[in-house]
């Protein structure tokens, strides 16, 4: 149990049979009437973000949140299939619940999974993922108007802006956090070693 007066930033609580993180809270003593803690709150399953405020000395369960590697196996059409490298278990995660998160990742990638009480609440892709072009307009030459862009699909279906001289076949470095943004381009080397890590 831990107490409102206790909360910290990143800490994870029960609050109304939710599950939620703290993002930000404030303890608050007016001239009049008695101390509390304004809290902000993240509701981790649904993402939804609340406000309220909390007696000092209101408990709440404490949860602990389970943060597993896996690597990632296959689709089957209604779940992502997960593989625990050590214990070779499997583990699967909805589409309902992943699929915001797996529009980078392909076959092989090692993601780190979030659960709370056996259930699997997030997919965490790596940071960055080095994907093949598969769909792409060929760059016009003599055009380089700086900054210039154009969309390319990856080989997970997922559309990205990419540089105009980018090309299909090519391999490129996405960021997964920003919304699949690009880094910069790879080699097939940079591909193979992503399995490996």
């Amino acid at each position: 149990m831990i107490t409102a007066g206790d909360f910290r930033k990143g800490k994870t609580v029960v609050i109304d049979g939710k599950v939620c993180t703290i993002v930000d809270f404030m303890h608050v003593k007016p001239g009049k009437g008695a101390a509390f803690v304004r809290t902000k709150y993240k509701d981790i399953i649904n993402g939804g973000v609340m406000e309220t405020s909390f007696n000092p000395t209101a408990k709440f369960d404490e949860a602990h949140i389970d943060r597993t590697k896996m690597t990632y196996s296959y689709d089957d059409g209604d779940m992502y299939n997960f593989m625990d490298p050590e214990t070779f278990e499997m583990v699967a995660v909805s589409h309902e619940d992943a699929a915001d998160q797996m529009k980078y990742v392909i076959e092989n990638i090692k993601c780190t999974l979030s659960s709370y009480q056996n259930k699997v609440f997030a997919v965490e892709p790596p940071f960055t993922v080095v994907l093949q072009v598969t769909e792409s307009e060929p760059g016009v030459a003599g055009n380089t108007a700086t900054n210039a862009t154009k969309p390319a699909t990856l080989e997970t279906g997922a559309e990205i802006r990419v540089p105009l001289f980018v090309n299909e076949g090519d391999y490129v470095k996405v960021d997964t956090r920003e919304g699949g943004s690009y880094l910069g381009r790879a080699t097939a080397e940079d591909y193979q070693a992503q399995f490996e890590e």
